[in-house]
């Protein structure tokens, strides 16, 4: 963007002349107003608007009198009389060059519009533009995804999990041993949770873990209804996957 200012004769030492008439004002397109040596009160009659960029600022009355066409050139161009919204800054033809929004509100499409829980935890539920998509119960450092993905093969589970989105960029991953032993321990506390925001149940079944013994060269799993520990190679499709967050 092309930023201009307006100086008068007087600090510009300059004078323009068009036809037969006289112009005491000439364009000056600068990055810096402090660089020219130009600060608000070395306008000629000791006032300023202040620009929405950096340093530079554009003065009022005398010959450089600022127009209302140059103050939406320079950005002043809200009226900020909308619900939640209020002027911020200096004003010039009666608008300014940004609004503030009121405590639970953000600018957005061109107004104060009301914020939205997005990519966050709120309480033990994890939100998704407004939407639950994820529960923890107390005391747990991860969330589980609302509902299984079904029962499938380890390269399967592996896979969908890694490939699954809590929210835009917030991916999912196959839960640890650790993390489905901690989901038995909490099971009752997660099933409310999981009942009351519309979601589906832990299921009275095995589920695959992401933890490899090398030494059986298998996958752990770890059964809902009992909490009993049990290994199965990658092959059998017996076993449920529910896609966790470990971080947030």
């Amino acid at each position: 963007m092309r930023r201009y200012l307006y100086l008068s004769t007087a600090v510009a030492g300059v004078m323009m002349t068009v036809g037969a008439r006289a112009s005491y004002a000439q364009c000056v397109t600068t990055q810096n107003c402090t660089e020219l040596g130009y600060t608000e009160t070395s306008c000629p009659d000791g006032t300023g608007i202040k620009c929405p960029f950096g340093d530079t600022f554009a003065c009022t009355g005398g010959s450089s009198e600022i127009t209302p066409e140059q103050c939406t050139q320079l950005g002043f161009t809200h009226t900020c009389i909308g619900t939640n919204e209020t002027g911020g800054g200096e004003l010039c033809n009666n608008k300014y060059a940004f609004c503030t929004c009121a405590d639970g509100y953000e600018w957005k499409d061109g107004s104060c519009q009301k914020k939205e829980v997005i990519n966050g935890p709120d309480g033990e539920v994890y939100k998704c533009n407004g939407t639950v998509v994820g529960v923890r119960a107390t005391g747990m450092n991860f969330y589980i995804a609302i509902k299984d993905l079904g029962r499938m093969n380890w390269t399967n589970a592996n896979s969908q999990c890694q490939n699954y989105s809590f929210c835009g960029n917030v991916k999912g991953t196959l839960p640890t041993l650790d993390q489905l032993k901690t989901l038995y321990n909490n099971k009752s506390q997660v099933n409310s949770l999981l009942s009351t925001n519309g979601g589906t149940k832990m299921r009275e079944g095995s589920y695959w873990s992401s933890t490899y013994d090398s030494d059986d060269d298998y996958y752990y799993i770890v059964d809902m209804s009992d909490g009993d520990v049990g290994g199965y190679y990658g092959s059998p499709n017996g076993n449920y996957v529910r896609p966790v967050l470990a971080s947030y």
